[in-house]
C-alpha cells in the first residue's frame, strides 16, 4: 500500500465527521457560552458582550454561587430523590422484563404494550389528582414530617418510578429477547430457578443496558423540577434545580453568577457519564453490527 494511500479519505466519510462535527458544536454551544461567561465578571460582560475577548477570568462566580444558594443542602436533596429512584426502577424493570421477554407468560405481549403506552401520558395531565391523592395517604411520622405523602421525598420518587418505569420495561425486555435462549436452557438442565436465572444468568448479561438506562434516568430524575414544585412545599427538602433561583435578585440578576451555579448543578449528572460512559456506549451500540 503507498503512503498516499494511507492517508486518502473518501469523501463521503469527510462530509459525515463534518455534521456530526458541527452538531457536536451547536449542542456544545450553550454550555461552552455558561462556563465562559462564569469565568468573567459581569461588569465586563455587560459593556463588551458576552462574546468579547475576557481582560479577565477567575473562579470567584463559582465559589460565590455554591456559598449563597447554599447548594450543599440541595445536592443531598436531589441525590436523596435520584439514587433510590434510579435504582428501584431498574430493579423493578429488570424483573418485569425479565417475566415479560425469558418466561411464557400468558398476556406478557399485552403487558408490555400496556408499560409503553404508559410513557405517552402527558404528565401535566395528572398533577392535580396526584396532588389530592398523596395528601390523603397517610404515613407515619418518621417518614414525613406532614403524616401525608405530600411534602416528601417519597411523593416525587413515587413519580419519577412510575413514569420512568414503562421505557425501562420496554429497553430491557428487547434487550434481553436478543440474548442466547440457550444459556438459559443450559441454566435450567443444571437445575437454575426463575430466581438464579434472572440474578446470576441474565442480569449480568443486561449490564451494558443498565448502565446506559441509569446514566439517562439519573440526568431525568436529578434534573426534575416540575414535580418537586408540586408535591414538595418545604424550601429545605427542593432539589437543586431549585437552588438556582436563590441566586436571582429581586431587582437584579447576575447572570454570570447564574452561570457558575448552572455548570456546578450539571457536573454530578456529568461526572456519572463519564464513570459509566463504556458501559453506555457499549449499550447504544449493542447490536448495531448484526446483519
Amino acid at each position: 500500500m503507498t503512503a498516499p494511500a494511507l492517508f486518502r479519505v473518501r469523501p463521503g466519510r469527510l462530509g459525515l465527521h463534518a455534521f456530526l462535527l458541527t452538531v457536536s458544536l451547536v449542542f456544545l454551544a450553550p454550555l461552552l457560552l455558561a462556563v465562559y461567561a462564569s469565568l468573567r465578571p459581569y461588569e465586563e460582560t455587560a459593556e463588551h458582550g458576552y462574546f468579547s475577548l475576557p481582560r479577565h477570568l477567575s473562579f470567584d462566580y463559582y465559589r460565590q454561587a455554591f456559598s449563597d444558594s447554599g447548594m450543599s443542602k440541595y445536592f443531598a436533596n436531589s441525590l436523596i430523590i435520584a439514587v433510590p429512584g434510579v435504582l428501584v426502577t431498574l430493579f423493578l424493570a429488570s424483573f418485569v422484563a425479565f417475566a415479560v421477554s425469558r418466561l411464557r407468560l400468558r398476556g406478557g405481549t399485552f403487558l408490555l404494550i400496556v408499560f409503553t403506552a404508559g410513557n405517552l401520558l402527558p404528565q401535566q395531565v395528572i398533577v392535580t389528582p396526584l396532588y389530592v391523592l398523596f395528601n390523603r395517604i397517610p404515613l407515619p411520622y418518621w417518614m414525613s414530617d406532614s403524616l401525608t405523602m405530600y411534602d416528601s421525598y417519597w411523593a416525587v420518587i413515587t413519580v419519577h418510578i412510575g413514569f420512568q418505569l414503562g421505557f425501562c420495561v420496554f429497553v430491557l425486555a428487547n434487550f434481553m429477547r436478543a440474548l442466547p435462549i440457550e444459556i438459559l436452557e443450559a441454566a435450567v438442565v443444571d437445575g437454575a430457578g426463575v430466581w438464579t436465572q434472572y440474578w446470576r444468568i441474565t442480569l449480568p448479561l443486561c449490564r451494558p443496558a443498565l448502565a446506559a438506562l441509569g446514566t439517562l434516568q439519573f440526568t431525568w430524575m436529578y434534573n426534575d423540577f416540575l414535580w418537586a414544585l408540586v408535591f414538595i412545599s418545604n424550601g429545605d427538602k427542593l432539589p437543586v434545580t431549585s437552588a438556582l433561583n436563590n441566586l436571582r435578585g429581586q431587582f437584579f440578576t447576575d447572570y454570570n453568577l447564574l452561570a457558575a451555579g448552572s455548570v456546578l448543578v450539571a457536573l454530578p449528572t456529568i461526572l456519572v457519564f463519564l464513570l459509566l460512559q463504556r458501559h453506555f456506549i457499549a449499550g447504544l451500540t449493542l447490536g448495531a453490527g448484526k446483519g
